[in-house]
């Protein structure tokens, strides 16, 4: 059975090579099963190639699943790979009340001013856009995204829209607490909170601020709120907060957190060094001497995580392996960056923008076009961690977490 998964992806390539095909293909192996509308020249092949290769696959990739289920796609978000993006990312500030070392330089970095970044109708307009022609699924980044006084109207608008099944934010937590009861009237479904150590001193050396008491006191109040799980981002650095991870496991014990370790990714101004990086393999090994009851999760097709849980806790652990075990192929990820410019990976440097043609009056099929235009030139799989440290980029809080 395993020989015939291999020579698989060769034959439905050559199915999508019909793009004009409706019917549904069906395949099924035992548990694994995939039924895929051929819509696209190599959208079954990527579904397939994308989910067991070794080079690419994030592991126990969920394979069930049943692409006519999707909301429908428009061709402006299916990339010349065939990957599907139905998830967008949505940096409302630049400004950060933090300083993190591994965000921006000590220095700080020189933002765009207020008048070149998205208002509130815009971010809405270029939203709405996007989910009418499919994604389903919007996080709020900054800067730090609470800091901006109109969010709650922001999340308010983009809640009303009726495909938009999830609208999530990714915030350090200081204001959080005071603020996340309303966030959560206005239809904030999911959060996302980094804290990088469970010490106060490390925080403060860390983050260049105060404020760790704070942080704990927003991710409490998450739980309290019923949000489920509390994703708590925790960047790994070696020497800094690698003895923590057994410590940041913990947690999940009582409550449903799920800590997502992440590896330390370089950018403009944060000083990656290779030393930093504390890889997957050695997080793992760290974990299960302690915890030696650790199971793997199915992790959905599109999950950036390798996700486990311990028998006996409430919430689960899982690790973001950006550097050591991309997962490109997979992707299905575009940000729009505070200032208006289109982002179709994280760590390209190419960005169009679509704040410039929207003032001088573009209507939505001639934006649809650039963004069309942008998504099809994704590369499929960005460069090595040592060729990224040498690429020109933003520094992280222009980019949004």
């Amino acid at each position: 059975m395993r020989q015939m998964w291999r020579y698989l992806p060769k034959a439905l390539h050559r199915y999508g090579r019909f793009n004009q095909c409706q019917n549904a293909v069906k395949y099924a192996t035992g548990s694994y099963s995939l039924v895929c509308n051929v819509a696209s020249q190599s959208l079954i092949y990527s579904f397939f190639h994308g989910s067991i290769s070794n080079s690419y696959s994030t592991g126990c990739t969920k394979m069930v699943e049943d692409a006519t289920k999707s909301y429908p796609v428009s061709d402006m978000l299916v990339d010349s790979f065939g990957r599907l993006h139905t998830y967008l990312r949505i940096s409302i500030s630049e400004r950060c009340n933090l300083r993190c070392q591994y965000c921006m330089p000590a220095e700080g970095v020189e933002l765009t001013p207020g008048p070149e970044l998205l208002s509130k109708d815009e971010i809405v307009r270029l939203a709405n856009l996007f989910v009418n022609n499919g994604v389903n699924k919007i996080r709020l980044t900054g800067g730090e995204p609470t800091i901006r006084r109109d969010i709650e109207d922001i999340c308010l608008q983009l809640s009303e829209m009726k495909e938009l099944k999830t609208l999530a934010i990714t915030t350090n937590g200081i204001t959080l607490a005071r603020k996340l009861p309303k966030l959560k009237e206005c239809g904030l479904t999911a959060v996302n909170i980094s804290l990088d150590t469970l010490v106060p001193a490390k925080f403060e050396f860390m983050t260049r601020r105060k404020g760790h008491e704070k942080v704990i006191e927003s991710i409490n109040a998450a739980v309290d709120l019923g949000y489920d799980p509390v994703k708590v981002n925790c960047v790994v650095m070696r020497g800094f907060n690698d003895d923590e991870i057994c410590d940041f496991v913990a947690l999940t014990r009582d409550k449903p957190i799920n800590i997502r370790f992440i590896e330390f990714m370089p950018f403009d101004g944060n000083v990656w060094n290779v030393k930093k990086l504390v890889p997957y393999s050695e997080m793992m090994e760290s974990v299960v001497k302690k915890f030696s009851n650790l199971k793997r999760l199915n992790d959905e097709r599109t999950d950036t995580a390798k996700n486990f849980r311990i028998e006996g806790h409430c919430g689960t652990v899982s690790f973001i392996t950006s550097m050591t075990e991309h997962f490109c192929a997979s992707c299905n990820r575009l940000r729009l960056l505070a200032d208006g410019n289109l982002k179709v990976c994280l760590f390209g440097p190419s960005e169009v923008s679509l704040r410039d043609p929207m003032r001088e009056g573009a209507d939505d099929s001639e934006l649809m076009e650039i963004i069309g235009n942008a998504v099809k030139r994704k590369k499929a799989a960005h460069a090595g961690m040592f060729d990224l440290a040498n690429t020109a980029n933003r520094p992280m809080i222009r980019i949004g977490g």
